[in-house]
């Protein structure tokens, strides 16, 4: 046993009279445990230990820290091994009747290095003899941090059997602490008749240290501190305090316990204070708040109000302590709404706030003071106004001080006075009815455009039953939509609404504060059109809620759905450079093409596409250009298109443009005489028609985007044709993406250029010739009428002979 350093741990049993001595250097560093009885040393030989230790290095230091666990008739003796398997372990064994060791459990360390079981602390928590847990310090704990924040692991013991209960929260994990360096057992520091324990942490706060007190809690301890005493505000100077503890007496003679604390050449004393447990009682006048009843006069307007009464009274420990006990208490009104920025249903006269913070002596008996209380305007009369009543220290070294395990915050409150029979339970039957305002059939899709781009309902809400408390109208609007405005109700009835960005929701108050019974209010809602959100439908969710309990639920909602286009304002227009081509009477069709000018007349147009207010992301503009005739021959021939450099505009005609590749090489055409007369416009109905297709993206608002075509028109084949005057015309179309839910009202556009041959005479058409001879006929008739009435038409002859005959009459008188 030489260099065996026996004493290196020493624990006296009182049950056996016997001294345990740690001999950590016996047997190569393995080490052992020595049982002293009087002048008896007990050593045990090196095999005692030697299968359950694993030595293969012989390192493991038994013996490290001993003690021993109490049961009621028996004791069993523990030792640490803190470098046992690297890990550390801790044995528990009791002495057969040779009185050698017999290991009856053991535990082993989770980290390589931790120094698990260097040190050990039995309790007996409730003092009935028998030890309750057992706690081994670890203090080389490493943390992921990579600090040696220490650690202290909780186990209970059933008749020496050792049972994981996790370890003790300490120090943070961020730094050295060495947490469970000492652990000293006490006998009850807030006199609750439990043990309690106190943990040093040499190393932290920057090695000027700290320690932790833990109080016990029937038959184990609390795992989080409930003090925490920092060696620095003790004396700035102090260096490793909590490396050794004791807290076995009472120094002061105060009948608690006092724990003494080692530190680097120093050791401190520190005396226990005295525990008061506080109770409070809080009484409201009236009982109940009235809303219809506004006694309260603040700021010039009548409010409904109420007195609250606070009453505390302390219990102190030890009973020599008798106070007073200073203390500062806070009272909060309706605290649980979690947020100074929410407004309170009640406010304190004194300070116009939900607030109020009063200092105070509290003594053995009550000791109250009153408050007064005004209500707000709420939407809230169906639960009661809350008070919190928190309670703290004036000066925190203060004695006694507050017991850390009883109550320092209490709950009361008062209801609302709600008009609703003996009971005082509200029930209401909401109804609630909703018309979209609409001069078409709600069935056709609404159009949105600059001159329609709101929507409106008319809401009706009518209570049946008993007032219905904080009504309201919750309407949930799809995202094409936003709130509006309201039409207040004709009778003056109060209704305010509110909308609810975040979700897209519009809160409306009705009535406040309730709507009796019997009651019905009209009012209106209107909603704009967000043009930034395109949706097929515009749907709003009505909802008439009330804080009192509703008999029939079914009738409170009204859920509309309605069609939706959009008027996209897109507006198409042209610009040509002619608007007539006369055909030369001496031009002929040429028989060779070897440039552009062979083929004919160049003419060119431009079509301008032109947003207003809608940003569109997609459009598809498409030019449909006559190129041949029903007989075959060729009308326009395509010799250029051109959109703005890098712009939105992208157009897809490599079969159109130059198909001939005139521009390369001479082309030989063919033309046959055609007869146009009887058409009077060549299109895509009348001829065939080839397509140039372009594409718009990300079209911007009040912007103009251009597509220029240039082409020549075919002398050659209406210099061959039969025809005075005919219509060439290229049509262009354009639509959205969307054309179901982006409406273009004139999407489609002629561009004509009108063609005359001066060569032709025009026929006349046959309905043209029958026309003139019946109406030749017809004036013909007239004028024979009119001669008819003028007596045109009188016979010269029987006039003539009337005149002869009075002649001879005349000559005969004459004669005689």
């Amino acid at each position: 046993m030489e260099m065996s350093q026996v004493g290196f741990s020493s624990h006296y049993s009182k049950k056996e009279d016997e001294l345990m001595l740690g001999a950590v250097g016996a047997y190569g560093w393995s080490g052992t445990v020595v049982h002293q009885t009087g002048t008896k040393a007990n050593i045990f030989p090196k095999k005692s230990f030697e299968k359950i230790l694993e030595d293969r290095n012989h390192s493991s230091l038994l013996g490290y820290s001993v003690t021993t666990l109490n049961d009621r008739s028996s004791v069993y003796y523990v030792a640490g091994a803190p470098r046992s398997n690297h890990s550390g372990q801790v044995l528990v064994y009791t002495l057969d009747a040779q009185k050698q060791p017999r290991v009856i459990d053991s535990e082993k360390g989770e980290q390589i290095g931790s120094y698990f079981g260097s040190v050990l602390c039995p309790l007996d928590v409730d003092k009935d003899g028998v030890s309750d847990v057992l706690l081994v310090g670890a203090p080389m704990f490493m943390t992921n941090q990579k600090r040696e924040a220490g650690r202290v692991y909780l186990f209970s013991v059933t008749k020496g059997i050792l049972s994981d209960q996790g370890f003790l929260y300490g120090p943070s994990t961020s730094e050295n602490a060495r947490f469970g360096m000492a652990i000293s057992a006490v006998p009850d520091l807030n006199l609750d008749g439990f043990s309690d324990v106190v943990v040093g942490a040499p190393l932290e706060d920057e090695n000027r240290g700290v320690i932790y007190i833990y109080n016990g809690d029937r038959k184990t301890v609390h795992k989080l501190h409930s003090q925490k005493i920092l060696g620095e505000k003790l004396d700035p100077k102090l260096q490793y305090f909590g490396r050794s503890l004791d807290a076995s007496g009472d120094l002061n003679g105060d009948t608690i316990p006092d724990v003494s604390v080692g530190a680097y050449g120093n050791v401190v004393q520190l005396w226990s204070r005295g525990l008061a447990t506080v109770k409070t009682k809080v009484t409201f006048l009236p009982d109940k708040i009235s809303i219809l009843s506004k006694p309260c006069n603040i700021n010039g307007r009548q409010v409904s109000c109420f007195q609250t009464r606070v009453c505390f009274s302390a219990t102190f420990r030890p009973k020599t302590t008798v106070g007073p006990l200073s203390l500062t208490y806070n009272l909060t009104l309706d605290a649980d709404l979690d947020s100074s920025r929410v407004s309170s249903r009640g406010l304190f006269s004194k300070t116009n706030e939900r607030f109020l913070q009063i200092d105070t002596q509290v003594y053995s008996t009550d000791v109250c003071k009153d408050h007064q209380v005004y209500v707000q305007e709420t939407p809230d009369f169906m639960n009661s106004i809350g008070l919190r009543v928190d309670i703290d220290l004036q000066k925190p070294d203060a004695n006694p001080v507050l017991d850390v395990f009883s109550p320092k915050s209490w709950e009361f409150s008062v209801p609302f006075s709600k008009d609703c029979g003996s009971d005082e339970v509200c029930v209401g039957d909401l109804v609630l009815d909703v018309k979209r305002e609409v001069s078409s059939p709600s069935a056709s899709p609404v159009l949105v455009s600059p001159k329609n781009r709101t929507l409106s309902f008319a809401v009706m809400v009518t209570n049946k039953k008993e007032n219905a408390y904080n009504t309201r109208v919750i309407a949930t609007f799809s995202k094409n939509l936003f709130y509006a405005s309201i039409t207040p109700p004709s009778d003056g009835t109060e209704v305010k609404c509110t909308a609810i960005r975040e979700t897209q929701a519009l809160s409306c108050q009705v009535a406040y504060p309730a709507l009796r019974k019997d009651q019905q209010v009209r009012f209106g809602i209107s909603f704009d059109f967000n043009l930034k959100q395109l949706q097929k439908e515009a749907v709003v969710n009505f909802e008439a809620k009330s804080d009192s309990r509703e008999e029939r639920p079914v009738d409170n909602k009204v859920d509309i759905s309605i069609p939706v286009q959009y008027d996209s304002e897109i507006i198409l227009t042209r610009e040509t450079n002619k608007h007539f081509y006369v055909v030369d009477e001496k031009s002929k069709a040429k028989t060779t093409v070897k440039n552009y000018n062979d083929i004919g007349p160049e003419f060119r147009f431009t079509l301008k596409v032109s947003t207003v207010n809608f940003p569109i992301s997609l459009a598809f503009l498409t030019v449909s250009v006559p190129v041949t005739s029903k007989g075959g021959n060729p009308l326009l021939y395509v010799t250029g298109i051109s959109t703005q450099s890098g712009g939105p505009v992208s157009c897809e005609a490599n079969s159109l443009l130059d198909h001939l590749k005139i521009s390369k090489k001479p082309f030989t055409p063919s033309f046959s005489q055609e007869s146009f007369r009887g058409t009077k416009e060549l299109d895509c109905k009348t001829a065939t028609c080839s397509s140039l297709k372009c594409v718009l993206k990300d079209m911007e608002i009040k912007s103009n985007y251009v597509i220029n075509v240039t082409t020549r028109i075919w002398n050659g084949t209406f210099a061959s044709s039969t025809f005075q005057s005919i219509n060439l015309t290229v049509s262009a179309a354009i639509e959205t993406s969307q054309p179901e839910l982006l409406v273009i009202a004139n999407n489609t556009l002629p561009v004509k250029i009108t063609v005359t041959n001066p060569r032709e005479i025009g026929d006349l058409p046959i309905g043209v010739i029958i026309g003139s001879v019946l109406g030749g006929l017809i004036l013909l008739a007239a004028a024979v009428l009119l001669l008819w009435k003028l007596g045109f038409f009188t016979s010269k002859y029987a006039q003539l002979r009337q005149q002869q005959e009075m002649q001879t009459a005349a000559d005969s008188c004459e004669m005689s």
